[in-house]
């Protein structure tokens, strides 16, 4: 049969995996560390894993790739010149990685997101020898833009950035205008320096639409390093961990809390996340919490804001949404959390005073009150925070607002001015964890549950650029 290459997506860091396979064996390219997803679906079709290939040591998830590869029996191809501390394949430009009498790899030292990032060609047998199918691009050649550089350290960014122009231009000119181009990041990763929302590519289309292929090296360079913005601090701890060897993944149910303990973590200053709708949130929830629902992208800012190693307990509706929640914060190194507990928020609390609401308005009502006619049941705005990230902020924002992106929120709220915040972001998700945080310091906050863009046509004076 012909090769099929299958999409194991993990939108909610942005990222994606794949299965290649010619119907008998199979390569798995980039593995997020939940590899039961993989396994599955490798059973599925019916075919063995001989093969799992990194493109880079991730900067953004814990990788998945070593224990699969002891699990299957499968070669772990992983940059040679990548220093780990496990046993490998290591493969470098140039090499030629039999998979099958259907399917090889090529290996292309692509450089740019990181010093040794690699690239690999998949290649089909026909009656005429070899030919390219498509190439998986990791964090090099994305769809419409390419991966950052900065994530080994602001002082390499301008260097690596360089050779990200060059190694995209590189596979530009080896590889058919039709063959098929599946990165690992770009779909809404902060690996990716700038957002595409295409499905798919081939060579040919990145030609005509990205700007690495239509730019000169030194205008690139000067685009792609002013467009980057701050990326999760969590990434601090990914690249570390996939260069020791991530160990297996435990996601079996954690201990239970009675509305007790969840005080007792609550006044001790731990983190309780809420990880139900902020709809929910907003109706009823337990004094103290943090506001990150499952709705959202939960495991990329409750990394960003958490310190590092502390505990962390988890609040749902039912055991299956914290399920999920630990399948998604495994991804990012947060292995096992405290304690969860789930139902309605009545069981949480020990006394009715506990409970509290989260008042929501919308950009029509923060324009009333700014012309004097604050809706009935809100308080009239003080303060409006914005806490969207930097490069939101620049494109354009509401007149008067203060700015602080919610990562910096935690270490930044004594600068908020005093008296009532009305507080958003970008459609309501980070504004509602921003609003948990400042309620839980004794602000009184409103939260704008709007999308920006439809702030102006509701009448809210907006300032273009960073003005």
């Amino acid at each position: 049969m012909a090769v099929e290459v299958s999409v194991i997506a993990t939108s909610s860091l942005g990222d994606r995996s794949y299965l290649a396979s010619d119907g008998t064996v199979a390569i798995v390219v980039d593995p997020q560390r939940d590899i039961d997803r993989i396994l599955y679906l490798a059973g599925e079709k019916g075919v063995r894993v001989t093969h799992v290939v990194e493109t880079h040591i991730h900067n953004d998830y814990v990788s998945g790739g070593l224990e699969l590869a002891r699990l299957t029996g499968a070669r772990y191809l992983v940059a040679a010149d990548d220093e780990v501390d496990f046993d490998r394949t290591p493969v470098a430009d140039g090499d030629t990685v039999p998979v099958s009498g259907a399917l090889r790899l090529r290996v292309l030292a692509t450089p740019g997101h990181t010093f040794h990032h690699l690239s690999y060609v998949l290649d089909e047998a026909d009656d005429s020898g070899w030919r390219p199918v498509g190439v998986f691009t990791g964090g090099s050649l994305l769809f419409g833009t390419t991966g950052r550089t900065d994530l080994l350290g602001e002082q390499h960014a301008h260097v690596l950035a360089h050779h990200q122009h060059t190694s995209a231009r590189r596979l530009a000119d080896l590889l058919p205008d039709g063959a098929e181009v599946w990165p690992t990041h770009g779909f809404g990763s902060f690996c990716s320096a700038s957002q595409s929302d295409a499905p798919e590519s081939t060579i040919g289309r990145e030609k005509r639409a990205n700007p690495v292929l239509r730019l000169a090296a030194d205008d690139f360079v000067t685009e792609t390093l002013a467009g980057l913005d701050a990326y999760p601090a969590y990434y601090a701890h990914m690249g570390v961990a996939n260069l020791a060897g991530p160990a297996p993944v435990d996601l079996t149910p954690v201990a239970r809390a009675d509305a007790a303990e969840l005080r007792e973590r609550i006044a001790a200053g731990q983190w309780v996340v809420d990880l139900r709708h902020r709809k929910a949130y907003a109706t009823s929830h337990l004094a103290g919490t943090v506001a990150l629902g499952l709705d959202g992208p939960m495991s990329t800012w409750l990394g960003w804001l958490i310190d590092w190693g502390a505990p962390l307990t988890l609040l749902a509706e039912t055991e299956e949404q914290v399920a999920d929640a630990q399948r998604e914060l495994v991804r990012v190194g947060i292995d096992r959390p405290a304690a969860q507990a789930t139902g309605d928020p009545d069981r949480w609390s020990t006394e009715p005073g506990q409970l509290r609401e989260l008042r929501m308005a919308d950009f029509p009502a923060l324009a009333a009150a700014r012309a004097g006619d604050t809706p009935a049941g809100l308080p009239a705005p003080d303060v409006v925070l914005d806490v969207r990230m930097t490069n939101e902020w620049t494109a354009g924002h509401v007149e008067g607002a203060v700015h602080i992106p919610l990562p910096d929120l935690p270490g930044r709220l004594a600068e908020v001015p005093a008296g009532t915040v009305w507080v958003h972001c970008g459609s309501g998700y980070r504004a509602t964890a921003a609003a948990s945080l400042l309620a839980n310091a004794g602000r009184e906050v409103v939260v704008i549950d709007d999308k920006f863009g439809r702030a102006e046509a509701a009448g809210v004076a907006t300032s273009p650029g960073d003005a």
